[in-house]
């Protein structure tokens, strides 16, 4: 006959629950796996399922009563964790839609507005659309692979326990989080200067010959013209998107640091 008692009960039961904690904080908060087209029961199964995977390799996990305070405060802070690091790499997706936004705007398509499932709002069409060659690429450079070997490497540089994270990793989510509109005009500036460049160029044909309407040759020549720049200008952008990509991970191997007090 098979008998265990609650302590082996607790420390099974807590072996599985706080790292399922910071794997589900992560994948609520993380591109691809937070899209708001995927159901949460599929998130809740996945981070079930790699939960499974990777607890086995995880070690000295302490043991806590999970019906006291203490597991409480723990499976706040382990979700606060994955929150704090899914955050990190979601800003790089938030500044190239920021980057849309400021190259819509410039070609007149600032108007042009579709419904965004991940958002849940109305999105600009070029901040959408960039935002899928980001995932794309995402994923060809096995940024959703390289994320969850982030979140295993945390386990061993930020065990689960009691002790209190490190202001220092909350200041470089800040600080990171400053970076979205930088780097979303550093990724828009080609465009915006050839487009500003256009600009000009028709103000001053409507200084030399006035009989021309600008403002209804404008528009659609902007338009045209940003939608060629883009195109010419896109291809030659992988090296940009893939160091962005690694400055992402570099920051969220600091935040880990961080929050050790390292």
């Amino acid at each position: 006959m098979i008998s265990f008692t609650m302590d082996q009960l607790n420390g099974w039961i807590g072996h599985f629950l706080w790292p399922f904690m910071r794997l589900t904080g992560l994948i609520l908060v993380a591109p691809v796996f937070s899209h708001g087209a995927v159901p949460n029961l599929v998130k809740i199964g996945l981070a079930f399922l790699l939960t499974v995977a990777i607890a086995p390799a995880i070690g000295n996990i302490p043991h806590i009563d999970i019906n006291s305070w203490e597991a409480l405060l723990v499976a706040a802070q382990q979700t606060a964790i994955g929150l704090a690091m899914g955050f990190v790499m979601q800003i790089i997706f938030t500044a190239v839609e920021i980057g849309g936004e400021f190259i819509g705007l410039q070609m007149g398509l600032s108007f042009a507005q579709i419904f965004d499932p991940a958002n849940g709002a109305n999105t600009a069409v070029l901040s959408q659309f960039l935002s899928i060659v980001t995932t794309m690429l995402f994923l060809v450079f096995d940024g959703h692979l390289l994320m969850l070997s982030a979140l295993v490497h945390s386990f061993d540089v930020l065990p689960i326990g009691l002790e209190v994270l490190d202001r220092n990793g909350w200041g470089v989510v800040i600080q990171w989080g400053a970076a979205i509109f930088s780097y979303g005009l550093l990724l828009s500036l080609p465009l915006i200067c050839a487009l500003l460049v256009m600009n000009l160029a028709m103000g001053i044909l409507n200084r030399a010959a006035p009989q021309l309407t600008v403002f209804s040759i404008g528009f659609p020549v902007t338009l045209i013209s940003g939608m060629l720049l883009l195109t010419s200008v896109l291809p030659h952008s992988g090296a940009y998107f893939e160091a962005l990509f690694q400055q992402g991970f570099e920051t969220l191997d600091h935040l880990i640091s961080g929050l050790a007090g390292h």
